[in-house]
């Protein structure tokens, strides 16, 4: 059992890590360089993750100076009572232990994900995919690095090299003590742990977000919103499905307008019957397309006939992650962010910020679209359990 390092040890561990990846900063884009050649799929949203360079270095080095700059998440106090009998009664957070985070395509994972679960006291198990093996190794080689110069066993990060029957049984019959599962990364392996999995897994969910435009809606900060939640296609905070109410000025000018600008984007539009007929564009196959996350130059636009149409909608078919309302009323923004069953809702903003460094939390583990114990981003504070403190000078119970 690893002892719980002090603030001082993890915080200098997190500082020399971002000295580590300065460093060795073209060494590490060199390294993904072969893991980029190297993959064969055709999953555009997984290479555009696998991608690292002098940005995704950037947000790796920045990541870990920010961890390093905020309070310690263990120990903290949040609730006290006096015993009528005298013993003081404290509840604290604490570590959960060990963290497995299994993850694919992403080597900044390995830096930042690992760091938010380091700095919150917990040992780290690493299990990325075969895509970023290259790049992950490197990068928990410079773990290793910085744990010794500060006297730190290595084992506080281990990357574990198992192939897919491997890790079943790791899930299934862990070799070693194992607290919490993250999984990062599509549908598949989100369900694939789920599974197998004998521990408690946060479910950092898929996405398939919607833009509510209501009839009240300003046109142009609708118009803003969509394509710049069709920026990053990749992204799990990305726009997939726009329902436009039917009762919005001007509608027809609206969708015509909106269809040229995604064109122009390069994205495939579909639509439901009613708007595929108004507008020339390919219907969708069946209803089943409203439950998709695309990770792909595609996006659904239909017609809905009001806010409470709108959220029974957006509340059978999204993947419970982020839905934004464009109007210009308050009260049908409120009405409808309440009622929405997703961890972020937004009026009149992009679903884009979904996500922790954006909503302040200075980094992520992962975005959990369960109800427990956390919902959306997962930061440095959450990635805590708690136990109970109990001092007394002999008390029994009578």
């Amino acid at each position: 059992m690893n002892t719980l390092l002090s603030i001082e040890t993890r915080n200098a561990v997190l500082l020399t890590m971002a000295e580590l990846l300065e460093q060795h900063r073209a060494e590490i884009i060199n390294i993904n360089t072969k893991d980029c050649e190297a993959y064969t799929g055709d999953d555009i949203s997984m290479f555009d993750r696998l991608k690292v360079n002098d940005a995704k270095v950037d947000e790796m080095i920045a990541a870990a100076k920010h961890l390093a700059s905020q309070e310690d998440p263990v120990g903290i106090e949040r609730f006290s009572f006096l015993h009528d009998n005298g013993m003081k009664v404290y509840n604290k957070t604490a570590s959960f232990g060990t963290v497995l985070i299994i993850y694919e395509s992403r080597p900044d994972v390995t830096v930042e994900a690992a760091g938010i679960a380091f700095k919150s006291g917990n040992k780290i198990l690493l299990k990325g995919g075969k895509e970023s093996l290259r790049s992950n190794l490197k990068i928990v080689e410079l773990w290793h690095q910085a744990l010794q110069q500060h006297g730190a066993a290595t084992d506080w990060v281990e990357y574990l090299q198992f192939n897919r029957t491997e890790t079943q049984a790791f899930l299934e019959k862990p070799t070693q003590k194992v607290d919490l599962i993250v999984p990062r990364g599509g549908e598949r392996l989100i369900a694939f742990v789920k599974q197998h999995a004998t521990c408690p897994v946060i479910i950092s969910g898929r996405g398939n977000n919607f833009v509510f435009v209501e009839k009240e809606a300003d046109i142009q900060i609708a118009l803003d919103i969509i394509l710049n939640g069709k920026s990053k296609i990749s992204a799990c905070n990305a726009i997939d499905k726009i329902l436009v109410d039917e009762n919005l000025a001007n509608k027809e000018h609206f969708i015509n307008q909106l269809i040229g600008k995604l064109k122009d984007a390069n994205i495939t539009i579909l639509g439901d019957e009613i708007v595929a007929k108004n507008h020339t564009l390919e219907t969708i196959e069946s209803d089943a397309v409203w439950y998709e996350e695309f990770l792909d130059y595609k996006i659904v636009v239909g017609q809905i006939s009001s806010n409470k149409a709108a959220i029974e909608k957006i509340n059978k078919y999204s993947g419970g992650h982020s839905a934004a309302i464009i109007t210009k009323n308050e009260n049908t923004a409120q009405l409808f962010m309440q009622n929405i069953d997703c961890a972020a809702v937004y009026h009149n903003a992009s679903t884009r910020f979904t996500d922790g460094g954006q909503l302040g939390l200075g980094g992520e583990l992962a975005i959990s679209t369960d109800k427990l114990h956390q919902r959306g981003p997962i930061g440095l504070q959450h990635l805590v359990t708690n136990k109970w403190y109990i001092h007394g000078s002999g008390q029994i119970r009578n």
